[in-house]
């Protein structure tokens, strides 16, 4: 499936605005466990709420985990490392690494509207506990958006693209998520968008996912996504999931968590 990213257009991008806290905005937001959300923070609490607890709230450090078996980065530093080489390539600072040869058109036709300023890459927003916009390091911000890259096709039309490496299988709705709510980023940031698409470039499996809606239907997912992380944000009490599938990458599961299920 070709991106749409590789249409052209002239016109340049919106930009979202920013404003001043409102008190009551802090008051709540002080009053909150978890002060600061993300949409990973988000699937960690859901996937167990007790290790949120033991990452955000107990502070417990991370143990050193061995490599895998014929591995010699682990699956995270690997994403990591590629995403870095990928926005590297479009900013014109290295080449594309190997493991998205795939995609040298689509991160070709990236490049090409980033050098046109059409593009932004790893955007930090920030986000009111109101879903107001503010800066990513701001006393109020709440949420934090940080997608891998957006295109503004139009001044009403923008495209949403986050890479993916490892699986795609069984990952389909953790990763649907994830860009229903950077558009709904895009459409608070910039009012003037009417149309956003969102693409899933899945590197591994040389697959491109692409969806598209009108802002009126991204809107739509705003009060789940509120309630969700708002639900984070207020817990007072963290049940482990103490499963063999929630513990499989926790890792706190040996020797740290008394839940743990291995």
């Amino acid at each position: 499936t070709p991106s749409v990213a590789g249409q052209r257009n002239p016109d340049r991008q919106g930009r979202g605005t920013s404003h001043p806290p409102d008190q009551l905005t802090m008051s709540a937001q002080n009053n909150f466990t978890i002060k600061k959300v993300s949409f990973s923070r988000l699937a960690e609490f859901e996937n167990c709420a007790w290790a949120t607890k033991l990452k955000l709230i107990d502070r417990v450090p991370e143990p050193e985990r061995p490599l895998p078996p014929g591995k010699t980065e682990h699956a995270n530093d690997r994403g990591s490392r590629i995403h870095d080489e990928c926005e590297k390539f479009v900013r014109g600072q290295g080449p594309l690494p190997r493991e998205a040869k795939e995609f040298a058109q689509h991160f070709d036709a990236l490049k090409g509207h980033f050098d046109a300023g059409r593009a932004s890459l790893e955007g930090e927003w920030g986000f009111t506990v109101d879903w107001e916009p503010c800066d990513y390091n701001a006393p109020e911000v709440w949420l934090r958006v940080k997608a891998d890259a957006v295109v503004w096709l139009s001044k009403k039309r923008a495209v949403v693209i986050d890479y993916k490496t490892g699986r795609k299988f069984g990952n389909e709705i953790k990763h649907a998520e994830q860009v229903q709510l950077y558009a709904m980023a895009v459409m608070i940031r910039c009012p003037d968008v009417e149309v956003i698409d969102v693409e899933l470039w899945y590197l591994d499996q040389d697959e491109l996912t692409h969806a598209q809606k009108p802002t009126t239907k991204w809107i739509r997912h705003l009060k789940p996504f509120d309630a969700r992380f708002k639900r984070m944000s207020t817990a007072k009490t963290f049940k482990p999931a103490a499963n063999k599938i929630s513990c499989r990458w926790c890792p706190y599961r040996e020797g740290i968590c008394p839940h743990a299920v291995i």
